[in-house]
């Protein structure tokens, strides 16, 4: 995982109090920057309708600071750089539409519509992920590695702890939930009948 480390080197007043140390993270989101990939499998698929796989992800890069205590550090959670969204977005289409073809045309720009809201679900959430990526980070309590362990076991703890959080895990459910709202009410709207009257023709 990612990481920044900050050595603090004056000594505390009370080396055995680790939660002394404790300061509210700073807190940066940031958007992957995503691709788009269009497919068409050998295996049948719905003639009139396509499908579009989204790939989230969420990566928190670490700032820490180690305060040097008896036997040890203290190790300290001083900044989140979180970089949450899409990053790839792959629409498949069935190969009995031809590229350039009405109906190909016509699947593509659906599949484009859905795109977009899963987008626009994001920006829309915006201040929801940086609240529950502040929470989540400010959650995260000083731990101490004894001296010569490194800071490799702190680092895991932490970023589970980031992945982990309740605040984080409700952020998720609340982006698929809305995706799924916005993308039936998509399918609703375009029902297939733009490659229906292409077939037509």
């Amino acid at each position: 995982m990612p990481y920044v480390l900050c050595l603090v080197c004056a000594m505390p007043a009370n080396a055995s109090d680790c939660i002394q140390f404790k300061k509210t993270p700073t807190v940066n989101i940031s958007a992957p920057i995503w691709n788009k990939s269009v497919v068409q499998p050998l295996a049948p698929m719905d003639l009139l309708h396509g499908v579009v796989i989204a790939t989230f992800s969420e990566e928190y890069s670490l700032t820490i600071e180690a305060n040097p205590v008896s036997g040890g550090y203290c190790v300290v959670l001083s900044a989140v750089d979180a970089n949450v969204g899409y990053t790839e977005f792959l629409v498949k289409i069935d190969s009995r539409n031809r590229p350039g073809s009405c109906a190909y045309d016509a699947i593509l720009a659906h599949e484009q519509m859905h795109i977009s809201a899963h987008l626009s679900v994001l920006d829309d959430s915006g201040q929801d992920i940086m609240r529950s990526v502040a929470a989540a980070a400010n959650s995260i309590m000083p731990i101490f590695v004894p001296a010569g362990d490194g800071f490799d076991r702190a680092l895991d703890l932490m970023q589970r702890g980031m992945q982990a959080h309740p605040d984080i895990v409700l952020m998720k459910r609340k982006i698929n939930a809305e995706n799924e709202i916005r993308n039936r009410r998509i399918d609703m709207q375009d029902d297939g009948r733009a490659v229906r009257a292409c077939l037509e023709k």
